[in-house]
């Protein structure tokens, strides 16, 4: 719950953030016809309505499972981060868009000031709102806020670049008033649109890995693998492991080979014992663990996942042949 209420609490701080960094932008880059300052109002834009989505997704996805949900609602976290990356890439189109017909029909800058101004607290703003998120959002997995985090970390070197173009400018009007640099603010709007784009790209794979339940991350699988191997000899095969993440879930299937003589009582200890240690590593894990018994049929899929070695099998496989004449 605790958690829940932090995730709640850092979006509706992104969603205030942006709020006032999109009217200030606004409102400077009309007065001083700054397109850059205009095309930094859009990004906030997306990642205003990207903070709002963000918000509702980590509402839902802390809903409990239901008849028609019965894996939970997490899943909303991977949409919500999908459609915010689809976002950025909409904003950097539109950027270039702008930054192309300014280019062919230059007008010149007013107040140059204050849009250096507007774009340095853009950047102080949003570097300790993305840390937040990033902390928030990486303590308790969570795609969309992270996907946020993105957006706004995004807009600090957006910000920055914008910054720089009309710094010079300003400058460069001050020391060199007979040179003409106003194409620096163009131009500096579709290097930030190439930077959207990166970002986008990045979001948009991190999203489908999940929504298409890619394998988790090398880390996560050598851990797992490392643990279950500990369990030899009271294990002696574990096989057909599985894992897929929804939201901060993830839903881990595996079958786990034992003594056939164990009891039904010493079986089920093991899966708790397991279900213990893999949840305090792998927050929010669900296991479904298949138990079988070490039969001495040695099947491909066993074979693959067996901890004994060879002798030992081929002793357990003489020994049930044995049983079962």
């Amino acid at each position: 719950m605790e958690k829940q209420k932090q995730k709640t609490a850092v979006a509706l701080l992104s969603i205030i953030s942006n709020s006032i960094l999109v009217i200030l932008k606004l409102v400077v880059g009309i007065s001083t016809g700054a397109i850059s300052v205009i095309s930094e109002a859009a990004h906030s834009s997306m990642d205003l309505i990207a903070s709002i989505i963000a918000f509702f997704a980590v509402r839902i996805s802390a809903r409990r499972p239901d008849a028609e949900h019965p894996f939970g609602h997490g899943k909303v976290e991977d949409i919500s981060a999908l459609a915010e990356a689809l976002l950025i890439l909409i904003a950097a189109i539109w950027i270039v868009y702008e930054a192309i017909h300014k280019l062919i029909s230059p007008r010149p800058l007013d107040v140059i000031d204050w849009g250096v101004a507007v774009m340095l607290f853009s950047v102080i703003a949003n570097i300790v709102v993305s840390k937040l998120l990033f902390i928030v959002g990486k303590r308790t997995e969570s795609p969309a806020l992270i996907a946020d985090a993105w957006h706004l970390r995004t807009d600090v070197y957006t910000s920055a670049g914008v910054m720089t173009g009309l710094a010079l400018i300003w400058l460069g009007g001050i020391l060199f008033p007979q040179l003409d640099l106003d194409w620096l603010d163009p131009v500096a709007a579709m290097a930030v649109a190439l930077l959207i784009c990166r970002a986008a790209l990045k979001l948009t794979m991190d999203a489908i890995k999940d929504l298409i339940d890619t394998s988790p991350p090398p880390g996560e699988l050598l851990w797992l693998s490392t643990y279950l191997k500990g369990l030899y000899p009271t294990v002696r095969s574990i096989h057909r492991v599985r894992i897929r993440k929804s939201g901060a879930a993830r839903f881990i299937d595996l079958h786990v080979v034992v003594d056939p003589k164990m009891t039904v009582s010493e079986s089920h200890a093991i899966t708790e014992k397991m279900t213990t240690a893999i949840r305090d590593k792998l927050t929010g894990a669900d296991l479904t663990v298949h138990i079988e018994p070490c039969d001495g049929a040695c099947k491909k899929a066993c074979v693959s996942g067996c901890m004994l070695s060879i002798d030992e099998r081929n002793t357990m496989q003489r020994l049930m042949s044995g049983l079962k004449k």
